[in-house]
């Protein structure tokens, strides 16, 4: 790390010759303003910028680093299969033992293949549930993100409503048609659409607690409708679980809810920081992929082993008795701190949480849809995201993103946050 560089310096470096400055929108700043962070390392629950100022850090690389950064059982088992060859090109035990591991907390997994991305996880399962069915037409939810794979840009979340934009330029119009977008938790919707079209439907696919448009829940008479609709109709329910998967719980989104898919898509924590996903679920399903089947799905790094030593790394880690009533106990710790702090000082705020992730909104009520998250303060938000970076905790730089805790978040830094964040808020009141 040079001594010359700035947040600043490398930020108007990297707009001449990367897009916008990132290699991924939300990372530009847009929605609060101001330079985004270049980081140069991480330990635990903080990060270090290239100016040597360190954040406590509430992204968690978006989910993964349940276990903290850099754990040193995952860098470990990483350098060690490092040595061994960055790639083979062909199977390896490793794959059969994460497949095992997932099937063994996850059983609507009763198959499992191995990719790359959530987005190539969710645009494969995509396609396996049209060629399993032998129907076009796929349900999502407005504000759920599933990647920019094209069909599923049609009022997605993310960056994309960060940017005000819920469709993407680039995506065909009649690949947008077989895209059937509904309000999140909203039951008559469902029954309308299914009396109308169950027959047409090969899938619907959600994130059963929403993190991409902050974090919302499905309510559980919705999921159990969907559950019901999507079995008389013979439509498959695939659940996107690449934020809630090991995050929410052991056994992600199923167990919380009680729930079985069809299929899931899964990704960040199971690769413990490295590019890992996976799509699974019901065996007669999974059977129609390549080379069994006639739906044709590939690629050259899945199943990678380093990222395969990484995951199973940090699936070892939170496995061990206790992990996630820790991590669950310190998210609801934050969370009923922060509005007791803003409450303190008069400011309208309302937070959520499950397992290690967690929703903050500057609302008088919990949203259950997009439209409501879309009506919380966003000038109060960004004010609030610049006190707290200028405190030295690093929040996610959209009001459309969930948060994340990990198990290195201890007293001492949750304290640290907290004082922090009256701070902040005591600002906020004075404005």
């Amino acid at each position: 790390m040079s001594s010359q560089q700035t947040n600043q310096s490398l930020f108007e470096r990297a707009q001449r010759s990367i897009p916008g400055g990132v290699n991924s929108p939300v990372r530009a700043f847009r929605q609060v303003g101001g330079v985004p962070r270049f980081i140069d390392h991480a330990q635990g629950p903080y990060m270090v910028d290239a100016e040597g100022t360190r954040y406590i850090d509430y992204i968690g690389s978006w989910g993964p680093m349940i276990a903290g950064h850099a754990h040193p059982e995952v860098i470990e088992a990483v350098q060690r299969a490092a040595t061994r060859s960055l790639s083979f090109g062909a199977p390896t035990a490793d794959e059969i033992d994460m497949a095992e591991a997932i099937r063994d907390v996850m059983p609507a997994a009763e198959m499992l293949r191995l990719v790359s991305s959530g987005t190539e996880a969710a645009m494969s399962a995509l396609r396996l549930a049209r060629g399993f069915t032998g129907r076009d037409a796929i349900v999502k939810f407005e504000g759920c993100y599933h990647g920019h794979a094209d069909s599923l840009l049609v009022k997605a979340g993310s960056g994309l409503l960060t940017f005000g934009n819920p469709s993407s330029a680039g995506v065909p119009a009649d690949v947008a048609a077989h895209t059937l977008v509904l309000e999140y938790n909203n039951i008559a919707q469902l029954d309308e659409l299914f009396a109308a079209r169950g027959s047409q439907i090969a899938c619907v696919l959600v994130e059963p607690i929403a993190g991409n448009m902050n974090f919302v829940r499905g309510s559980a008479e919705w999921h159990r409708r969907l559950r019901e609709l999507c079995t008389q109709h013979g439509t498959l329910l695939v659940w996107d679980e690449v934020m809630t998967g090991l995050r929410v719980a052991l056994g992600g989104a199923q167990q919380v809810y009680g729930i079985r898919p069809d299929l899931v898509v899964l990704g960040k924590v199971i690769g413990g920081g490295m590019p890992l996903a996976a799509f699974g679920g019901r065996a007669d399903v999974m059977r129609q992929l390549s080379p069994l089947g006639a739906v044709y799905q590939a690629g050259t790094l899945s199943g990678n082993p380093v990222a395969v030593a990484a995951g199973m790394a940090q699936l070892r880690i939170v496995r061990r008795p206790g992990f996630y009533e820790s991590l669950g106990a310190a998210t609801r710790r934050l969370m009923q701190g922060l509005e007791q702090a803003a409450a303190r000082h008069g400011v309208p705020l309302r937070t959520d949480c499950e397992g290690g992730m967690f929703g903050v909104y500057f609302a008088s009520s919990l949203p259950s849809s997009y439209a409501e998250v879309a009506r919380a303060d966003l000038e109060a938000f960004k004010a609030f995201f610049h006190a707290m970076l200028a405190r030295g905790v690093y929040l996610a730089p959209s009001m459309f993103e969930a948060g994340f805790v990990s198990s290195a978040h201890d007293d001492e830094v949750l304290e640290a946050t907290l004082r922090a964040a009256d701070a902040a808020f005591a600002e906020l009141a004075a404005r």
